[in-house]
């Protein structure tokens, strides 16, 4: 179980101008407490040719596209190709990969968000990471903090994992894809490549190349391909 929440089989470091804060963790969530200092030390070393230092501790590549009602606090890298549109709140601590979009109304905070990664309506994502090309539908979120303010922990089929942080979103590994109006409680894992339903409230780990349909009912990939195959 360690192997499938390691940080190198849900991201593709090769897709993030933040790879090197995975170096040394075992587990992915261990990032989240160093990430405004990661941030402030990586943009102190960008080219300012590239990148616009845009407020205290902003950095904003020059071809991103950043809305003019779009609000972003330090620490911030915005990077190549990204677009914030209209209303986004980034609150600080956070890394917006290339071709990223955080859309209208986000509000993103503690969080770093792989090359190509959205986030483009109504979401709000905190103390979290998302893969490569991972998508959250309209108005999906991550729950961050338990309801009784107790540390976070990650729950698999055989063991419940320690985070020892009481705020901690969701990791979605690569290609993720959440549906539209969903709940990601806090400390879901999610594998690469996996779709959840709409509307759905999720706990936990759930596997790669899996169709989350609700709690009961997770199948491979591949066994829904060769229903529709029918």
């Amino acid at each position: 179980m360690r192997e499938l929440l390691n940080p190198e089989r849900l991201f593709d470091m090769s897709k993030s101008i933040a790879a090197a804060i995975f170096a040394d963790v075992g587990y992915p969530w261990e990032v989240l407490p160093e990430i405004g200092a990661f941030v402030v030390k990586l943009g102190q070393s960008l080219s300012e040719d590239e990148y616009e230092r845009a407020g205290k501790d902003v950095w904003i590549a020059r071809d991103a596209i950043v809305a003019p009602t779009a609000s972003i606090t330090g620490p911030a890298i915005i990077d190549h190709g990204a677009e914030i549109r209209h209303c986004a709140f980034i609150r600080g601590k956070a890394v917006i990969g290339k071709n990223c979009v955080v859309g209208n109304s986000v509000e993103v905070k503690n969080a770093i968000l792989f090359d190509n990664a959205q986030v483009p309506h109504f979401n709000y994502v905190g103390d979290s990471v998302l893969g490569y090309r991972a998508h959250m539908g309209a108005g999906a979120v991550t729950s961050n903090v338990k309801s009784d303010k107790s540390l976070v922990t990650v729950r698999t089929d055989d063991r419940v994992i320690a985070t020892n942080l009481r705020k901690f979103g969701a990791m979605l590994g690569d290609y993720v894809e959440i549906g539209c109006n969903s709940v990601l409680c806090p400390g879901v894992v999610i594998g690469r490549g996996t779709t959840v339903y709409p509307t759905s409230c999720v706990r936990g780990f759930v596997p790669e190349h899996s169709v989350y349909k609700r709690a009961d009912c997770v199948v491979p990939k591949w066994e829904e391909t060769k229903k529709d195959e029918k």
